[in-house]
């Protein structure tokens, strides 16, 4: 993990200057405020700032329901009532801005969820480092058989080897040829012009690692570890997102609960998967061919029903 001196100092000068608050704290998340957590070679999860806590949902859900949510004795009962029940709304009351440090072909892939706020690394005004991804040999694997997205069969040996430093020489050759571009010298000291950095960047390649604050709302955020933290994730970002899953749970350990209890736990069941799953309790045999679903639909379901 790289963070810049300037960063370091930003650290410890704000967690150093604690200041009181009339407002409710979430203590997990206060003990995560500021703290870098390091991910792949270079990157980094931090909490920035944050809004809100378990009670909040609550808050929101009894201002917005009324006497439907009086039934409901306590408040893990009614956070998890909502969360069954899909009432988002409750969820949005609460929020966290966050510092990531990425590789770019993973920040494309974030990118996808439109629900936040973002503000990037600028490398049309800065000079990206020379800071490249660079798998571990256990993630450098060939393509899945039969999957298009995903990956298959670790490569091994002399296959490995040679993918790795393909990987490593092309990143430095881009990066070199980009110092080159921007230099405003030639290599004997003579004054040249130098290539704009708004167009020397677009030489660099997907592997380099870029920065933002990332806002979102709790509902989006859940929305967003739903999906990045499934196994079937890329491993790329689904180790931001088990990161982000261990912060989640220390600022609103409630509402992280019951979404690893019906999201990340569960299983939405098609209308079709139903009646089977019907007719299997009362003791039926369906196949593939009378079931009323495609080959992949039941490949799935058999995947997770047996």
């Amino acid at each position: 993990m790289s963070l810049t001196p300037e960063q370091l100092a930003e650290i410890e000068a704000q967690r150093a200057t604690p200041r009181p608050t009339l407002r409710a704290v979430s203590e997990g998340m206060e003990a995560r405020l500021y703290k870098a957590h390091p991910l792949l070679d270079h990157g980094l999860v931090r909490v920035i700032d944050y809004m809100g806590d378990d009670a909040a949902i609550v808050q929101a859900a009894r201002v917005s329901y009324g006497a439907g949510t009086k039934h409901v004795s306590n408040d893990e009962g009614l956070i998890r009532y909502l969360m069954r029940h899909w009432h988002s709304t409750p969820f949005e009351m609460c929020e966290v801005k966050l510092h990531v440090k990425l590789p770019v072909f993973v920040a494309r892939q974030w990118i996808r969820h439109r629900t936040a706020n973002v503000n990037e690394y600028s490398a049309r005004y800065s000079i990206l480092d020379r800071e490249f991804y660079i798998p571990e040999p256990s993630q450098l694997a060939a393509q899945s058989t039969v999957n298009n997205q995903g990956r298959g069969e670790v490569l091994s040996g002399e296959e490995s080897a040679r993918v790795l430093e393909m990987l490593k020489r092309d990143a430095a050759t881009s990066y070199d040829h980009y110092e080159e571009m921007l230099s405003q010298a030639q290599p004997d000291g003579t004054p040249q012009q130098g290539l704009a950095r708004e167009l020397a960047r677009m030489n660099l390649p997907m592997n380099i690692y870029t920065q933002w604050y990332w806002k979102v709302d709790l509902h989006n955020l859940f929305h967003f570890l739903r999906l990045r933290a499934d196994a079937h994730a890329q491993y790329e970002i689904r180790v931001y997102a088990e990161e982000i899953c261990r912060i989640v749970a220390d600022w609103v350990p409630l509402a992280y609960k019951a979404f690893e209890d019906y999201r990340l736990g569960g299983e939405t069941l098609s209308g079709r998967a139903v009646a089977v799953l019907k007719r299997r309790l009362q003791g039926e045999v369906v196949s593939q061919e009378d079931s009323g679903m495609s080959k992949g639909e039941w490949r799935e379901f058999v995947e997770v029903w047996g």
